[in-house]
């Protein structure tokens, strides 16, 4: 059993992931999303969608899942709650570009509740989290600085002070220590976002809605913008070895991640947002002066795109 308002931000993420589908495949132009509907044994599951072999996109995935169950007591611990009868709905998606000069992309829209008892309807706890970040093979100034526009647009939609804080909250985020540099150009994040006196669940369900729809026409017109423009051996070669920072991210840092193999999610769903190939070279280097030495420089924090 679920709130009812958990039923409507499923309800809600279930025809996003819909029309997020049909936006890529129509600008891919070739392939399709394959669909895999699985359960999860300890209650729920969702519906991996998975498109390969495209024209634009070489592997991109766009997940919906609604899962519940009582939470393993390390993570209620972790988590701080009182309840461990819990339910989690989102849609996560990361698209995987053909060509180098093609972002990969990432986003994640998702809505978690404990309730009082096993049987019961009623909310004890509740949060959203989530946002939209862009992972350039290339940093593109241009590029990176329209991309963060629509993204406080959305934003300000709804309360002026989020993009600077979510836009923050990325940067810190989305940062391999290990490298010292971020994963990509940044975005927004938000997590663990709660009502309060003055904003409820229904206003945050609102600004989560807007950042899930501002994806489809955000990236349908970066997927295209250079999917066209030439590249050769050595651009390949430096897109695996951005897929492999991707990469260490995910498998280190990533809390989604975490949280799907704590608690027995699906394993293919979970690993979905890796790319088929990847690189790493040792001790790789940049020519100065390079597009890949530029691209290195801009992977900073604390970069005011807008």
């Amino acid at each position: 059993m679920i709130s009812p308002f958990a039923e409507e931000v499923k309800s809600f993420f279930m025809s996003l992931q819909n029309d997020i589908c049909t936006a890529v495949e129509r600008t891919d132009g070739k392939a399709k999303f394959q669909e895999d509907a699985w359960s999860r044994e300890g209650g729920g599951g969702g519906r991996t969608r998975v498109l390969q072999d495209g024209e634009i996109i070489d592997k991109g995935g766009v997940n919906w899942s609604g899962v519940h169950g009582e939470l393993p007591d390390n993570i209620q611990k972790a988590l701080g709650l009182e309840s461990k009868f819990f339910f989690a709905t989102g849609v996560s998606i990361v698209m995987h570009t053909v060509n180098p000069n093609v972002p990969i992309i990432h986003m994640n829209v998702r809505y978690f509740e404990t309730r009082k008892s096993k049987d019961s309807s009623e909310i004890e706890d509740a949060w959203f989290g989530g946002g939209i970040d862009l992972t350039p093979h290339y940093v593109i100034d241009e590029d990176t600085k329209w991309f963060h526009e629509q993204l406080k647009t959305a934003c300000d939609q709804h309360n002026l002070d989020y993009y600077p804080t979510h836009k923050k909250w990325a940067d810190d985020y989305f940062f391999i220590k290990h490298r010292k540099e971020t994963r990509g150009v940044g975005g927004i994040f938000f997590d663990r976002l709660k009502a309060n006196s003055v904003i409820s669940l229904e206003d945050l369900f609102a600004y989560v809605k807007t950042v899930g729809e501002t994806f489809a026409p955000t990236y349908t017109k970066l997927m295209s913008k250079n999917s066209e423009l030439t590249y050769g051996e050595s651009e390949l070669e430096w897109q695996k070895i951005r897929r492999g920072r991707y990469v260490e991210f995910n498998l280190v840092y990533d809390k989604g991640t975490k949280f799907g193999l704590d608690t027995d999610g699906r394993i293919e769903s979970i690993l979905m947002s890796l790319p088929r190939m990847a690189g790493w070279p040792y001790d790789y280097k940049p020519e100065p002066n390079s597009r890949e030495a530029y691209t290195l420089e801009k992977l900073k924090k604390g970069i005011d795109w807008v």
